[in-house]
C-alpha cells in the first residue's frame, strides 16, 4: 500500500461512514447510545473499544428480518458469509476464509456463542433467533478470543433468562416456495433469584431449483432448532447455564454444471437449460450410502455454564465450561449432470470440552485480566466418493456429449451407451494412443467389460488437539484523553492428525489402466493383460496375481484402510498494542498494532500410490502483521454515529486450500497482503426515521509464488448496504417500512481466480481452460412494511427479498473441478411473505 494511498484513506475516516456501532431499536426510540458491548471481555460503550466493531442488537435483527448468517453479514463491512448449505459455510473476514471442513485444519475467524469458540465451520453455522446481540470485532484477536481469531471474531450472544418479568412471545411467517416458520419464547422466573427461559424455531422451505428427475427440489430450508437457559443471582455470584440444539435436513445442494445442459439419463433427452440459476437434474450413484437421497442430516447440540464471582468491588472471576457435539452427513452430486460420473459425500464429526477462567480487574485509571483456558477437541472427516469408470472415460477423452452423430455437445449421451464395450473400449484404445501405447481393440474391449458402473473409495482424517492457553491485557487510562492498552496470548498445542484411506469395493480398472501406461514396456503389459481378465475388479492381489489395489479419485493406505498417524507439538505468542485519543466524551481516535497467529497444521494426505506411506506435511504457522487506525465519533444530541478505519495487513505463510485430483490439500502459499478502509453511519434524527449505511474497501492479493496477484476467494474489492426504518402513526399503532439495499463486487470462487494455468493435469484430472466461475457485481434489495402497536405488543407485515429477482451464484468450481465439469451453486430468487408476531411481558 503506497504512503500516498495511506494517508488519503487516514484523511477520509471520519468523512466516510457505515450499520452497526450502536444497535438498531424500536423506531420510537431515538435514543441508542445505551448498548453495552464486550468485545474487550469486559462490559464498554462501542466508541470506547479501540477496534473496529459491528453490533447488532436483537431488535434490529429481527427489524430487518435477519435470521441466518449470510443476511446479516451483508450489512457488515468487511464481513461475508456465503451459505453453501449449513453443514460448508464460509465466514470472510476482511477478504481472509474460513471454511474448510478437514479435521485437522484450522479456523481463521472465530465464532463464538456466549464466550465459546463454534468456530470449526461444519458445527458453526446456526440459527439467529432471541439473540441479544451480535459483535463483529476485526482485526487480529488473538489475544481476546483465542487460537481461532487470526482476523477477526463474531459473537453470539443470545438472551438469558431473566428473572425480573415474565415474558411470552410468539412469531408466525408463510411466504413463497412454501416457506414458513414459527419462533417462540417463554421466560419464567423462578422466585426473585433465578429464572429459566427457553426458545425455539422451526423453518420450513421448498428448494427454489427444480428438480427435473423428480422428488424434493434442491436448495430447500428444513431447520428446527431449541435453547434452553438458566440462570441463578446468589448475590456475588450469577450462574448461567444454556443448553443448545439444532437439527438441518434440508434436500440437496444443487452442484449445477452449466457446460452441459440437464438430461434424462435413460433417453439422453433434453429436459432443462444450462443456465446457472435454472433446474438441475441430479441424482446419486445407484447404492452410494446404502442408497440414501442428496441432501444433509446435520444435528449440533452444546451445553455452556458461565460463572461469575465479583470477590470485591475490583476483582471478579469468571470461569465458562463448555462442552459441543456436531455430526453432519451431506451427499451431493458433485458433477453437476444427470449422468453418474461422480457422487460424493462428507461425513464430518467433532467434539470439544473447554475450561477458561478469568480474572478481571478494574481500578483508578487501569483495568486488566488474566487467564488460562484449556481447549480439548476431536473430530473426522470422512469423504466417500463413488465414480462411474465408463462416463469418468468418457469425460476424460471429451465424449461424453459426442458420440451420437449430430447430437450437439452441451447434451450427455444416454447411459445405455456406456455399457457397449464397443464403445467404451475404443475410448480405452484412444487414451492408449495418446501414451504412445498400441492397444489392440480384443484386449480393450475386455478391459472395457471390467469398467465399474460404481466403483467406491473414501478416505477419513482424524484430528485430536489438547491446546492450553495463557493470556492477559491491560488498559491504562494516562489523562483524561489518552490511554493505552497491551494484550499477549500463548498458546500451546499438542496435536494428532490420522488418515485413512481405501477402496470399497475392487480395484479401480480405470485407475489401474491409467496407472499401468506409465509403466516399462514389461510391467504396463502385464498389468494391461492382467487388467483384461474376466472379474479383474475383484480379484485379491497375490503372488499369482500381482495387481495392486488400484484407486481412480485417491490410493489406498497399506492394507487397503488401516490408520497412520503423525504426531505434532506447538507453540507461539500473540500480541497486540492500542493507543487511544479521547478528545471529548463521544468521540475516539485510536491506533492498533497485532499480530495474528494460525497454528501449525499437520496436513494428512492420502498416499501417492496404492499402499504406500499416507502423506502428513507440516504447514509453518500462519501469522499476520496488522496496522490499523480507526475514529468513532457520536454527533448531534448522540443522534449521529460514524466510524471508520483503514488497516494494513501482511502475512506470511499464507495457508490456502488447492484441488489435487478430487483431493483438497491444505498448502503453503508463502506471502500476501491487505489493505482497506471501513465505514459506518448511523443517524437517527426522530422517531420517525433511521438511517444506516456502510462502505468497505479491500485490497486483498497473494504476493508470491504461482497465485502471485491473485485475489483472496470470496472477497469483493468493494461492499456496502444501506437502508431505513421509517415509521409513521396511523391509528392506534404505526405503519413502519424497512427498506435496504446491499451490493458487493465481483468475487472469485478459488483462491487461483479460475485461470486456466492453475488447473491443468495434475492439479485437475481435466484441465479447465474457461475462466467462468466468479460473480460480477450484483444489488440486493429487500423491504418490509408493517403495522404494529405503539408498545410493540404485536405486529403484521409484509416482507420481499432481492426483490427484483437478481440471478446470481454463492458458489462455482467444487468437486467437479478436477473432471473439467465445474459446478455452480444458485443464490437465492425473490422471496416475499406475510408474517405476524407478538410479546407479552417483560421490559420494551
Amino acid at each position: 500500500m503506497s504512503v500516498r494511498s495511506f494517508t488519503l484513506a487516514a484523511t477520509s475516516l471520519i468523512a466516510l461512514s457505515a450499520p452497526a456501532v450502536h444497535a438498531q431499536g424500536a423506531p420510537e426510540s431515538a435514543d441508542r447510545d445505551e448498548i453495552v458491548v464486550t468485545a474487550q471481555l469486559r462490559e464498554q460503550d462501542p466508541i470506547d473499544v479501540p477496534i473496529a466493531l459491528s453490533v447488532f442488537g436483537g431488535e434490529q435483527l429481527d427489524r430487518m428480518g435477519i435470521e441466518e448468517f449470510d443476511e446479516f453479514s451483508r450489512f457488515v463491512p468487511g464481513f461475508e458469509v456465503q451459505n453453501q448449505s449449513p453443514n460448508n459455510p464460509g465466514f470472510v473476514m476482511r477478504g481472509i476464509t474460513s471454511d474448510s471442513g478437514s479435521a485437522f485444519n484450522e479456523p481463521r475467524v472465530s465464532v463464538f456463542q456466549d464466550g465459546v469458540s463454534i468456530s470449526k465451520s461444519r458445527g458453526s453455522y446456526v440459527e439467529l433467533f432471541d439473540m441479544e446481540r451480535i459483535e463483529v470485532a476485526k482485526g487480529p484477536q488473538s489475544t481476546l478470543y483465542g487460537r481461532g481469531a487470526l482476523i477477526g471474531a463474531v459473537n453470539l450472544i443470545q438472551n438469558k433468562a431473566d428473572p425480573r418479568d415474565w415474558q411470552v412471545a410468539g412469531k408466525a411467517s408463510y411466504g413463497n416456495y412454501n416457506a414458513w416458520m414459527l419462533d417462540g419464547m417463554a421466560n419464567m422466573p423462578l422466585g426473585d433469584s433465578a429464572a429459566f427461559r427457553v426458545a425455539g424455531r422451526i423453518r420450513q422451505r421448498d428448494g427454489y431449483i427444480e428438480n427435473l428427475l423428480g422428488g424434493r427440489d434442491f436448495n430447500s430450508a428444513d431447520t428446527w432448532a431449541v435453547r434452553g437457559a438458566f440462570h441463578a443471582d446468589l448475590g456475588t455470584v450469577t450462574l448461567d447455564v444454556i443448553g443448545n440444539y439444532q437439527k438441518d435436513g434440508p434436500a440437496g445442494t444443487a452442484f449445477k454444471s452449466i457446460a452441459y445442459r440437464p438430461t434424462d439419463p435413460v433417453t439422453g433427452a433434453v429436459i432443462g437449460d444450462a443456465g446457472r440459476n435454472s433446474g438441475a437434474a441430479l441424482a446419486p450413484g445407484a447404492g452410494f450410502e446404502g442408497g440414501l437421497p442428496l441432501g444433509l442430516d446435520r444435528k449440533v447440540w452444546g451445553v455452556t455454564g458461565i460463572l461469575n464471582w465479583t470477590l470485591n468491588d475490583r476483582f471478579k472471576l469468571t470461569s465458562i465450561t463448555a462442552y459441543r457435539r456436531f455430526s453432519a452427513l451431506e451427499i451431493f452430486d458433485a458433477d453437476g449432470i444427470s449422468l453418474p460420473v461422480l457422487t460424493a459425500a462428507e461425513d464430518a464429526r467433532g467434539r470439544q470440552a473447554s475450561q477458561e477462567l478469568r480474572l478481571t480487574f478494574e481500578g483508578g485509571p487501569v483495568t486488566a485480566f488474566v487467564g488460562a483456558n484449556y481447549f480439548h477437541e476431536s473430530g473426522s472427516q470422512r469423504t466417500p466418493s463413488q465414480f462411474d469408470e465408463r462416463a469418468v472415460l468418457a469425460r476424460l477423452t471429451g465424449q461424453l456429449a459426442g458420440p451420437i452423430p449430430g447430437r450437439p455437445a452441451t447434451d450427455p449421451m444416454p447411459a445405455s451407451l456406456l455399457a457397449n464395450t464397443v464403445f467404451t473400449g475404443a475410448l480405452l484404445q484412444g487414451v492408449a494412443q495418446s501414451y504412445g501405447v498400441a492397444l489392440a481393440a480384443p484386449q480393450a474391449q475386455a478391459i472395457a467389460a471390467n469398467l465399474k458402473a460404481a466403483h467406491g473409495e473414501t478416505v477419513t482424517n482424524f484430528s485430536r488437539t489438547n491446546a492450553f492457553d495463557l493470556f492477559g491485557d491491560v488498559t491504562v487510562r494516562l489523562s483524561d484523553s489518552f490511554e493505552i492498552g497491551a494484550g499477549a496470548r500463548y498458546s500451546h498445542d499438542d496435536k494428532r492428525s490420522r488418515l485413512t484411506a481405501s477402496v470399497l469395493n475392487g480395484r479401480s480398472i480405470l485407475g489401474g489402466f491409467i496407472g499401468a501406461l506409465g509403466q516399462p514396456a514389461a510391467v504396463r503389459t502385464a498389468l494391461l493383460q492382467a487388467l483384461a481378465a474376466p472379474g479383474a475388479a475383484s480379484i485379491p492381489p497375490s503372488a499369482a496375481y500381482p495387481v495392486p489395489l488400484f484407486g481412480l479419485g485417491l490410493q489406498p493406505t497399506a492394507g487397503n484402510g488401516p490408520i497412520e498417524a503423525a504426531d505434532l507439538n506447538d507453540g507461539g505468542l500473540t500480541w497486540r498494542l492500542t493507543a487511544r485519543y479521547i478528545p471529548n466524551a463521544d468521540t475516539s481516535i485510536y491506533a492498533t498494532y497485532a499480530r495474528g497467529r494460525r497454528p501449525e497444521v499437520l496436513s494428512a494426505t492420502a498416499p501417492s500410490a496404492p499402499f504406500a506411506a499416507a502423506r502428513f506435511d507440516l504447514l509453518e504457522s500462519e501469522t499476520v502483521d496488522s496496522f490499523e487506525l480507526g475514529a468513532k465519533t457520536a454527533l448531534a444530541d448522540r443522534t449521529l454515529f460514524l466510524d471508520g478505519s483503514i488497516f494494513y495487513y501482511q502475512y506470511d505463510n499464507f495457508q490456502t486450500t488447492v484441488q489435487q485430483g478430487t483431493q483438497f490439500v491444505t498448502t503453503n502459499a508463502g506471502k500476501a497482503e491487505s489493505y482497506g478502509f471501513e465505514g459506518q453511519m448511523r443517524w437517527v434524527p426522530d422517531d420517525a426515521i433511521s438511517l444506516f449505511a456502510s462502505y468497505a474497501y479491500n485490497h486483498s492479493r497473494f504476493r508470491t509464488g504461482v497465485r502471485d496477484g491473485n485475489r483472496f476467494r470470496l472477497s469483493p474489492d468493494h461492499s456496502a448496504s444501506v437502508g431505513a426504518v421509517l415509521s409513521l402513526p396511523a391509528g392506534p399503532g404505526r405503519i413502519v417500512l424497512t427498506p435496504s439495499l446491499t451490493w458487493q463486487s465481483s468475487v472469485f470462487f478459488d483462491d487461483d481466480n479460475d485461470r486456466p494455468a492453475l488447473q491443468q493435469p495434475p492439479a485437475a484430472l481435466v484441465a479447465d481452460t474457461i475462466q467462468d466461475e466468479l460473480q460480477k457485481g450484483y444489488a440486493l434489495v429487500n423491504a418490509r412494511l408493517g403495522y404494529e402497536a405503539d408498545d410493540g405488543a404485536w405486529r403484521i407485515e409484509a416482507f420481499i427479498e432481492n426483490a427484483f429477482d437478481k440471478k446470481y451464484i454463492k458458489d462455482a468450481g467444487n468437486t467437479g473441478d478436477a473432471l473439467g465439469l465445474p459446478t455452480f451453486i444458485a443464490g437465492e430468487p425473490r422471496f416475499y411473505g406475510i408474517s405476524a408476531s407478538f410479546r407479552f411481558g417483560g421490559r420494551r
